[in-house]
């Protein structure tokens, strides 16, 4: 279904990456956009955008229900909920601590299934509606030493998918987006004791030629097409194609990739 002008769209994690890019192609198309994020006020990314801002933290249920409820009193309804905020992590296992898991199952996790819960409601009642919600190329393929990292992705893909089914019969919408490393600021947020997967995760960010621009461009157009997992990069597809139609030589891939880390050790 075509995006159309006057439109209405949430954006979680809206002042930085690939939120940013979404909100900002969102308002090309003509979107009216809530733009959101963990900041109390205002981000200076979002100077020169005529979109709406409010803070909201993806763990915090008052966050959302006060979302909702600027969404009711101002809108009347919506039309896009992109539940896009995350983090990063991942390492050796022993090597990452509970605190941790918790950190990122609540907010890469539980953050969007607050989202999907919040919004569903109000899009069933209207007979429309998409959901998007970010996971990552992650949660399609598993490589080694990203073992929370992986399982919150995947927990959002399988998500998304029994959400797709369950709202189907009410004309709502869901996709979900899986992305290889794109340049982004998410290496800021990495966490883990681990540091030479640290590292290694900061250097694949910085190295990668896919913007978050194009990322979004990718996102818009396949939603509009109705593709519900969005993969947004060649690395991407190869990589979940070669997973599902040539298990084997995916296996040894990993193998040899966890072997060459195990080295550097």
């Amino acid at each position: 279904m075509q995006i159309t002008s006057g439109s209405r769209a949430l954006v979680t994690g809206g002042a930085s990456g690939l939120g940013l890019a979404l909100v900002r192609q969102l308002r090309d198309k003509g979107v009216r956009v809530l733009a959101t994020d963990v900041h109390q006020e205002r981000p200076d990314s979002l100077d020169g955008l005529d979109v709406e801002y409010r803070r909201l933290d993806v763990t915090s249920d008052v966050d959302w229900q006060t979302a909702h409820d600027w969404v009711v009193e101002t809108w009347g309804g919506l039309d896009y909920l992109f539940n896009n905020a995350g983090v990063a992590a991942g390492g050796r296992i022993e090597l990452t601590e509970m605190d941790q898991w918790q950190w990122i199952v609540d907010i890469n996790l539980l953050g969007v299934a607050r989202g999907c819960r919040q919004f569903t409601p109000m899009m069933k009642e209207a007979g429309s509606g998409h959901i998007v919600n970010t996971a990552s190329a992650a949660g399609l393929v598993h490589p080694p030493r990203m073992t929370e990292y992986v399982a919150v992705k995947a927990g959002v893909v399988a998500l998304s998918e029994s959400l797709s089914y369950e709202l189907d019969p009410f004309g709502v919408k869901v996709s979900v987006i899986c992305p290889t490393f794109f340049k982004t600021n998410l290496a800021e947020s990495l966490r883990g004791k681990d540091e030479s997967s640290r590292q290694l995760a900061a250097k694949l960010i910085d190295r990668s030629k896919v913007t978050a621009d194009d990322i979004a461009a990718a996102t818009l157009r396949k939603m509009e097409k109705g593709v519900h997992v969005i993969t947004t990069d060649r690395n991407g597809t190869i990589a979940y194609a070669a997973k599902r139609w040539l298990r084997p030589l995916y296996t040894r891939e990993m193998l040899k990739a966890a072997a060459k880390m195990a080295k550097k050790d």
